[in-house]
C-alpha cells in the first residue's frame, strides 16, 4: 500500500491516470511496487482503443483513486458485470451476479 494524496493505493483500486505518451486510462491497480513508488495499471478504458486491456506501469503520483459508485440499477449492474467478466474478476462477478438476483427477487415479490 502507498500513499496517494491523503489515499491508499491499494491493489484493486480503481484509478485513473495518463500514460507516458497523454493516452487517458481508467482501470484497476493489479500490482504495487512500494520501494519505487509504481503502480501496475490494467486498462479497462482508454482513450487509445489499443490500450484496453493492456498493463501501464505509472508513478503514484500519475494516478487518481476513483470514487466507488452507489449502484442503484439493473443497467448500472449489468455493466458492471460484463466489466467484472473482461477482468476475469470472479469475486466481484459473484458479488454484483447476487445484487441483480436480489433485485429481481424484490420485484416478483411486490407484484
Amino acid at each position: 500500500m502507498l500513499p496517494n494524496k491523503n489515499k491508499i493505493l491499494k491493489i484493486g483500486d480503481w484509478v485513473k491516470g495518463s500514460s507516458r505518451d497523454g493516452e487517458l486510462i481508467i482501470g484497476y491497480i493489479d500490482s504495487i511496487n512500494i520501494l519505487e513508488e509504481l503502480v501496475n495499471v490494467k486498462v479497462v478504458k482508454s482513450d487509445n482503443p489499443n490500450s484496453i486491456s493492456c498493463t501501464f506501469q505509472l508513478n503514484i503520483h500519475q494516478v487518481k483513486i476513483l470514487p466507488e459508485s452507489n449502484v442503484t440499477n439493473k443497467e448500472q449492474i449489468r455493466f458492471l458485470i460484463d466489466l467484472a467478466l473482461s477482468t476475469g474478476d470472479e469475486e466481484w462477478f459473484l458479488e454484483l451476479s447476487s445484487k441483480i438476483q436480489t433485485m429481481e427477487q424484490l420485484v416478483r415479490e411486490t407484484t
